[in-house]
């Protein structure tokens, strides 16, 4: 029985994993440092909760509208460009053999084969062939910007629902303590599951996130409790 070598690799995870990651770190942290800012100043566990909610909804639309603007236009850019090279394979192919046979060289044939290899695959996919090695745009890393724009919302609503059920389960006038634990805990478990995911050092990607993460609700509590104390 012959050998089948298989591998697995990860870069068909970076455009979702990016936008999954980002969505529910932002979401845990927005929704957790707001209901933290808001309970440090005093304000009722309802108010919290109602803040919390708020942060939800204004935050899942604000990173599904920002990930399908910024991913759009990255989509837009690689259309004109696959447009480009259409016209240029129509008008003028031998330039544009000459193009891909020199891309070729640059990678280590000598000319006769690289001429070979680029009149080979212009003859089954011209355009599919400049695409991919002269524009360097592949099926895996292609911008999908719907795809990317529901990740985001997605895992913003489940990043920030931690810290709403913190809310929803903290005893009275310990809002801000269990709420700032438990998302301390999941800050450092999608940390490390992205790093993981990712192929990274897991408790290097789990310490990152937790950083920024302590950091963010420290300002806010911070914040709150100086306005609190004004009021």
């Amino acid at each position: 029985m012959p050998y089948v070598h298989r591998e697995t690799h990860r870069a068909a995870r970076i455009g979702w994993l990016r936008a999954a990651v980002l969505g529910a770190n932002d979401g845990t942290i927005s929704v957790a440092s707001l209901v933290i800012g808001v309970a440090a100043a005093g304000a009722s566990q309802g108010s919290v909760l109602l803040t919390g909610v708020a942060g939800l909804v204004a935050g899942a639309m604000s990173m599904a509208a920002g990930e399908y603007v910024s991913v759009q236009s990255q989509a837009d850019t690689e259309t004109a460009d696959i447009e480009r090279e259409k016209r240029e394979l129509e008008v003028d192919p031998v330039h544009e053999l000459e193009e891909l046979t020199s891309i070729y060289e640059s990678r280590g044939l000598d000319k006769a084969l690289a001429r070979q290899v680029a009149e080979a695959l212009m003859m089954k996919d011209a355009l599919g062939a400049h695409i991919r090695d002269e524009l360097g745009i592949t099926e895996t890393l292609r911008a999908r910007p719907i795809q990317a724009a529901f990740a985001s919302a997605i895992s913003f609503i489940a990043g920030a629902v931690i810290p709403i059920l913190a809310v929803l389960l903290a005893p009275s006038g310990r809002v801000a303590e269990v709420s700032s634990l438990t998302a301390l805990v999941t800050l450092v478990v999608l940390g490390g599951t992205a790093a993981y995911a990712g192929g990274a050092p897991v408790l290097k990607g789990a310490l990152r996130v937790a950083f920024w993460g302590v950091l963010a609700m420290g300002l806010t509590a911070g914040v709150g409790r100086l306005f609190g104390a004004v009021v």
